[in-house]
């Protein structure tokens, strides 16, 4: 009788186990090099244009306009100096930095104690309050320009800077509240209970505890407001009359006549006003974070 005789097959070893993280990771680096193509892209997308400003401000008129993209021959602060003396752009950075400063402090304190008493107090009315208040960040702005303009024009506040204080300060507030509410909701009130029973009264309480637990909310928000404020081109130019109470966007606008342009000038205007942002951002940096990511967290 014939044996079938068969030989076992040898099949190699698979080495799936151990190309499957190679694999992994191979994605995963790719992946981190796309992030990294990009947000070097959107990097200098968005400081592209600073930089442009920075190095104009050093050069000429004449080489600007030889070259508008190129790098000075020397460094010339005489645009700085001709900007901070002759353009008045010292006189629009006071106004810029009382206007804004003032509005800030106003707005972040009354949100402040607004969103710790919806956020802590219950009593009758505090739904629609809150309802009020967060109804704010439904409306523009800007459609309520022609009633804002007549009643400053009856309450004497055209060409003040009262007035844009309390403007800016008011249109802040909707969304300084929304933050501020949201980040107290989620602290619990066991310490402001021991606070009271320790017999501390409720302003004491909100100075001592709650503030400082606030604190990242506060950055937040205080940013948040200090930035569009400092920015703002529209109101100013509509509610200001007086060239000395101009802020900074509108008054360099004078930079441009009808038929020609100081750019070095302006460059070099456009640099200082950026200065106070850049302060405040590297100042509040680390609290904007830690507000942001309790957010977040939340």
């Amino acid at each position: 009788m014939n044996a079938l005789m068969t030989t076992p097959r040898t099949t190699p070893e698979t080495t799936s186990g151990s190309s499957r993280p190679d694999g992994a990771r191979q994605r995963s680096l790719s992946r981190g090099i796309a992030v990294q193509v990009v947000l070097w892209a959107y990097a200098g997308i968005a400081f592209g244009p600073l930089l442009l400003v920075l190095i104009g401000s050093f050069r000429s008129n004449a080489e600007i306009l030889r070259a508008p993209v190129g790098l000075p021959g020397s460094l010339d602060v005489s645009n700085y100096v001709r900007a901070w003396e002759t353009a008045s752009i010292s006189t629009y950075l006071i106004n810029s930095l009382v206007v804004t400063c003032a509005s800030v402090v106003l707005c972040v304190g009354v949100s402040a104690l607004a969103a710790y008493a919806l956020a802590r107090w219950r009593f009758r009315g505090r739904a629609l309050l809150a309802a009020f208040f967060l109804s704010g960040l439904m409306i523009p702005a800007k459609l309520g320009l022609l009633p804002v303009f007549y009643m400053f024009q009856s309450m004497g506040l055209i060409d003040s800077r009262i007035g844009l204080v309390l403007l800016y300060a008011a249109s802040g507030v909707p969304f300084s509240v929304f933050v501020i509410m949201g980040f107290m909701r989620g602290f619990p009130g066991e310490l402001e209970e021991a606070a009271r029973l320790d017999g501390a009264h409720e302003g004491r309480l909100f100075v001592s505890i709650v503030l400082p637990l606030m604190r990242p909310a506060l950055a937040v928000v205080t940013v948040f407001q200090f930035a569009p404020t400092w920015n703002d081109f529209f109101y100013p130019l509509v509610l200001m009359r007086s060239g000395d109470k101009y802020t900074v966007p509108v008054g360099l606008t004078r930079f441009f006549g009808e038929f020609a342009a100081d750019r070095g000038t302006l460059f070099a205007g456009l640099v200082i006003a950026l200065v106070p942002l850049a302060v405040v951002f590297a100042l509040a940096t680390k609290q904007i974070v830690a507000g942001l990511t309790a957010g977040m967290s939340r």
